[in-house]
């Protein structure tokens, strides 16, 4: 039998993340309700920056090896250049690495710039990695189909030593790029959708839409106070925030959260959980921090949104928490529909708020009376090349969509981002959708 020691680094990684993952799957299912709330919030949070660190090792000692080791016995391996370039791809990989490790020592009220340069490596390494795969697999196919087979030549050596200077330049210009649109305001992206059985007194009513804030180690006070201006700007009757507001706790990063204060829709403004609220493990204290802003949390609950014009003309505004809290074994929370709609019945219209697509889908089948569901989660995928794999995730990607005769699902793209300052093949964006009356 082969020792662990005799195994390849790439193989010991491997191991090491499926230890990590094992581990993860035994404090959600045996040692949640033996832990302190403390000691499972971290033990949790950590447990995922270990798992993504030592996934990303496999990838890190790829990029080493293509873009350091590849060029050793060149005439260049020994100038000082070539140093410099040893020392910049190192740090790049650090820098990376350490990116997940900033949700625990690194999150205030405005980004720490270490947060930012950490995952916009984060950022052009997953752009790296798939460049580096892409093109070698196309030199792979090249030479199986040129029938070469192992002989190489200085042609070959020449394509092996052309393919990383290639990846490393295509990294480079999309991570400007991504970073120029992410710093852009979100669009403003205005949306008619039609509500079976909306009262006509409640024609064009206006619903601001807003999703995956994540206000965290790379989205501070500042962006958020430029996203509730832009909302009052548009003066909604209703705001609703469908999740992902935080990635870090309430109690740390609280002043950032201060400009929500500051939305005064007269119907009302409402929040559910996303999967990321669950992260932090606190989100009863989340709660709180949103009530003190007179936003009002649908834990698994309905409101009644009444007419101004009219008190017996309303429809009901429903709110699931998200499907992680099931996954994490999360006292009190999960999603339960019946308990969200009780009392709104096929007699009113029915609006539902749920995080997930797949959440969404889920309440469909159970309930496919429900007039309207809005969620977000998917990011539109956020960087290439994410999002052909948030597409195949998720049964709605981003956008509106119809589902049956008098149902629709729309799915935002995200308000902010996640963690990675950038944003390529998608763009952050509030939604304003108009609600017509059939």
């Amino acid at each position: 039998m082969i020792s662990f020691k005799q195994l390849p680094i790439e193989a010991k990684a491997a191991v090491a993340a499926g230890v990590v993952f094992f581990s993860m799957m035994l404090s959600r299912s045996y040692l949640a309700e033996k832990l302190d709330f403390r000691t499972r919030r971290w033990l949790l949070r950590l447990q995922m920056a270990l798992f993504a660190n030592t996934l990303m090792l496999m990838g890190s000692l790829h990029v080493w090896r293509s873009t350091v080791i590849t060029f050793t016995r060149s005439s260049a391996a020994s100038s000082f250049c070539f140093m410099l370039w040893k020392i910049a791809v190192f740090m790049f990989l650090a820098l990376a690495h350490s990116s997940f490790f900033t949700l625990l020592f690194l999150v205030a009220e405005e980004p720490y710039f270490f947060s930012l340069a950490a995952y916009t490596c984060l950022g052009a390494y997953i752009i790296l990695i798939f460049f580096l795969f892409t093109l070698g697999s196309v030199e792979q196919a090249y030479k199986f189909l040129a029938g070469r087979g192992a002989k190489a030549g200085t042609g070959s050596k020449n394509r092996t030593a052309l393919k990383p200077v290639l990846a490393v330049l295509l990294t480079a210009v999309l991570t400007v790029v991504g970073l120029l649109n992410a710093s852009q305001p979100p669009t403003v992206n205005s949306v008619e959708i039609p509500v079976h059985k909306l009262p006509s007194a409640m024609n064009n009513l206006k619903v601001v839409l807003l999703s995956d804030i994540h206000l965290g180690p790379t989205v501070g006070k500042t962006k958020l106070a430029m996203i509730v201006r832009m909302v009052k700007a548009l003066k909604p009757d209703i705001t609703v925030i469908v999740g992902d507001l935080s990635d870090a706790e309430a109690k740390i990063i609280r002043p950032a959260v201060e400009p929500l204060g500051e939305l005064d829709s007269p119907l009302g403004t409402y929040f559910v959980t996303g999967n990321h609220e669950y992260y932090t493990s606190d989100v009863s204290n989340w709660f709180e921090l949103l009530k003190s802003f007179n936003i009002q949390p649908l834990h698994n609950e309905n409101v009644k949104i009444v007419s101004p014009k009219s008190t017996s003309d309303w429809f009901c505004l429903a709110g699931v928490d998200d499907i992680e809290a099931d996954v994490l074994h999360y006292s009190g929370h999960g999603m339960d529909l019946k308990k969200a709609l009780r009392g709104c019945s096929s007699e009113h219209a029915i609006v539902l708020l749920a995080h997930q697509p797949i959440a969404a889908k889920w309440a469909l089948q159970e309930r496919p009376d429900i007039n309207l569901i809005l969620s977000g989660h998917t990011h539109g995928g956020q960087i290439f090349p994410l999002n052909a794999g948030a597409y195949l995730l998720n049964p709605f990607f981003v956008g509106l969509y119809q589902v049956g005769q008098n149902t629709f699902v729309y799915v935002s793209p995200g308000t902010m981002y996640y963690g990675i300052p950038m944003r390529l093949g998608s763009r952050a964006e509030i939604t304003e959708i108009i609600l017509r009356s059939p």
